[in-house]
């Protein structure tokens, strides 16, 4: 069997160490890289709208867990307790199978160079190919840096200890971005990816029926939206229907802000967004100018995307499965 695809896994392995963050940085290497990822998302994005926004969850649910290094994609093994079932996640993160079909795809395409970096090049999933979804949705464009390696574990645990609940108030997320030295306007402006996308019933009984343990509903819904959530969420009824987070959850715009200053935010985490004054004042912002959102979007989904672990990492094969070591290549291809 030919040493090349071994040789070229090392080769992008060692790339991938010795290289910093940058735009472009499989252009060389893989030139159809970028235009694979983003033929995919389109197809996904036709089959079911859905899509484009759940992709854009990878990249907040991935990077604020031990940096962005595509843990959240790893399955559970006997040893380890991944990521996708941790409260935040289950039942809620979705599109996955996105990520496989571009593995597959690649394949056929570019051969081991490819095949070799897919789950770094899944990073680009999650920080290009859905900005390209956006912009087929009226979204902003920015210049997104390439090259992470993908971890070798993941950490149930560890979801479920930072990732915010929905029933989280903006005092909680003012804190928690300040932890990954995100500021006040960079938490309202990447919490308007909830212009596009669903929710779940699950996610706002309590707001509907037991807001605080008061057994009356969030005085700060809208009436007639409390109505329509009440038909659509009843209590008792199925928690997994899904309801339009803002009223147009197919358009990436500033529509979501606008709703947020109407008492019509779905989650608890949407609305307090508006009730709270120091966040407030971005809400309004937001709302009033479309361009300073996307401007302030792109601008923090920049800054999340630098969030780094500095543990060691690797290029896996597999998006689902770590590797082997890299002795173990060279062990197996007989180096």
């Amino acid at each position: 069997m030919s040493l090349l695809p071994h040789v070229l896994l090392l080769l992008l392995i060692t790339m991938a160490v010795a290289t910093p963050l940058r735009p472009g940085f499989y252009s060389e290497t893989c030139p159809e890289a970028e235009s694979i990822v983003r033929d995919v998302m389109i197809k996904a994005m036709i089959r079911e709208p859905r899509s484009v926004a759940s992709v854009m969850r990878f990249q907040f649910h991935d990077c604020f867990v031990n940096g962005c290094d595509a843990s959240l994609l790893l399955d559970d093994t006997p040893t380890m307790l991944g990521e996708k079932l941790a409260l935040s996640n289950i039942n809620s993160l979705r599109s996955f199978e996105v990520i496989d079909e571009i593995k597959r795809g690649s394949g056929e395409v570019v051969y081991m160079a490819l095949t070799a970096f897919i789950c770094s090049l899944v990073l680009i999933i999650l920080r290009y190919a859905s900005i390209t979804s956006i912009l087929i949705s009226g979204g902003p464009n920015w210049e997104v840096k390439l090259g992470r390696e993908d971890s070798l574990t993941a950490s149930q645990e560890d979801s479920d200890s930072i990732m915010p609940s929905p029933r989280a108030n903006a005092s909680f997320l003012i804190d928690l971005f300040a932890k990954f030295n995100l500021s006040v306007k960079d938490l309202v402006a990447l919490s308007g990816s909830h212009s596009i996308g669903q929710g779940r019933c699950f996610s706002i009984m309590f707001r509907l029926y037991n807001q605080s343990g008061s057994g009356k509903p969030d005085p700060t819904i809208e009436p007639k939206f409390r109505e329509k959530l009440d038909r659509l969420c009843p209590l008792g009824g199925d928690e997994n229907v899904t309801v339009d987070l803002d009223a147009t959850p197919q358009i990436f715009d500033n529509q979501y802000f606008k709703d947020l200053a109407a008492g019509r935010g779905f989650l608890n985490s949407d609305e307090t967004l508006y009730t709270n004054p120091e966040t407030r004042e971005y809400v309004c912002l937001f709302k009033e100018n479309q361009g300073e959102f996307f401007k302030a979007f792109a601008e923090g989904m920049i800054k999340m995307g630098d969030l780094q672990s500095g543990r060691a990492g690797e290029i896996r094969s597999n998006c689902r499965v770590a590797n082997g070591r890299p002795v173990d290549i060279l062990l197996e291809s007989g180096l």
